[in-house]
């Protein structure tokens, strides 16, 4: 069978698995959402690398030498039915890649990435997110059971930090504005300076 290394080759309108995307040598960064194939952003801008950096390094320090594991971009996530056990990659249809991700359960982490939902997950939005991307996102870690999710939005600075509510729906628990400080949910000891996540990065 013919390598597959160009999206030229793929059937846009099909259902593929992870093992499909496994066996793939793409140089295009995607993702696959249900079986389908969404192309993601080209290569991040200045500020929303350095939004992620200054997230990360908050991150990165508050997890250190504690069972949470914090991973960045590009970094697999395999995500289905929160009712379901760990899947064969044949049975998964879902494959993202979060900006950053923390995952407290080791059981999760294999050499491919994550699988199984994050704890909580960090989105941070560019001019290329369509409004079908964020809904169709937003929806899809609701329904597979990741507990905390922000979203960040560079251009008007503000995060919003959604939570699973007991009925598994998410619920807008804070709203982030520079001169505020951002605290983790899950992580009540973890605060982050807003002002510094949002700072240029020519300051």
């Amino acid at each position: 069978m013919a390598k597959i290394t160009a999206l030229s080759q793929l059937d846009m309108n099909q259902v593929y698995s992870y093992a499909d995307y496994r066996d793939w040598q793409l140089d295009e960064a995607i993702e696959l959402i249900k079986g389908k194939i969404m192309r993601m952003a080209p290569a991040p801008n200045v500020r929303h690398q350095s939004i992620s950096m200054d997230l990360s390094r908050y991150l990165s320090v508050f997890f250190l030498n504690k069972p949470c594991r914090v991973f960045a971009a590009p970094f697999d996530v395999r995500l289905y039915d929160r009712k379901k056990s760990l899947l064969a990659s044949a049975d998964i249809h879902t494959v993202v890649q979060p900006d950053l991700c923390v995952i407290c359960n080791p059981e999760l982490l294999d050499e491919q990435g994550c699988n199984g939902a994050p704890d909580w997950v960090i989105e941070i939005l560019s001019k290329s997110n369509t409004r079908h991307e964020l809904r169709t996102k937003f929806a899809l870690y609701e329904e597979t059971g990741v507990t905390e999710y922000w979203l960040v939005f560079p251009d008007n600075p503000a995060i919003e930090q959604f939570v699973l509510d007991a009925g598994g729906r998410y619920q807008l628990h804070a709203l982030y504005a520079p001169g505020d400080v951002a605290t983790a949910h899950l992580f009540p000891g973890l605060a982050i300076d807003v002002n510094e996540v949002f700072a240029s990065p020519w300051d």
